[in-house]
């Protein structure tokens, strides 16, 4: 036996402005929430949790200033994701690029800060 899938848990302090990021700007599903507290978003077949707390993340600053990040989401069109997140009023912290690793990717920051990698394999 061994696990079957991974699920990344974000923080945020304000837990409905969260849920409509993920859901209006990026696309993802609402799966469930648990009252005003908790919540699950699809991304394909992977699972992010949301979780409500009283202050930032303090990972947000250390991330950003390191160049790592949050979540990387899989996607089979960078550009066309790119562009749909801009027309739903998001912004990319960094435009759609090819890497020396072989993806094509973008990065945003969430509501909170967190940083977002999006990209495909080329």
């Amino acid at each position: 036996m061994k696990p079957r899938s991974a699920i990344a848990q974000l923080r945020t302090t304000d837990l409905a402005r969260t849920i409509r990021f993920y859901t209006e700007i990026l696309g993802l599903e609402l799966v469930f929430q648990y009252e005003d507290f908790y919540a699950g978003l699809r991304a394909g077949g992977q699972m992010i949790h949301l979780k409500l707390v009283d202050a930032p993340d303090p990972s947000i600053a250390y991330v950003a200033a390191g160049d790592h990040l949050h979540l990387y989401l899989e996607t089979d069109d960078a550009a066309a994701l790119a562009a749909a997140v801009e027309a739903r009023g998001g912004s990319l912290a960094k435009p759609v690029h090819d890497t020396p690793w072989g993806t094509r990717e973008f990065v945003l920051r969430d509501d909170q800060g967190h940083t977002i990698h999006c990209g495909q394999q080329v």
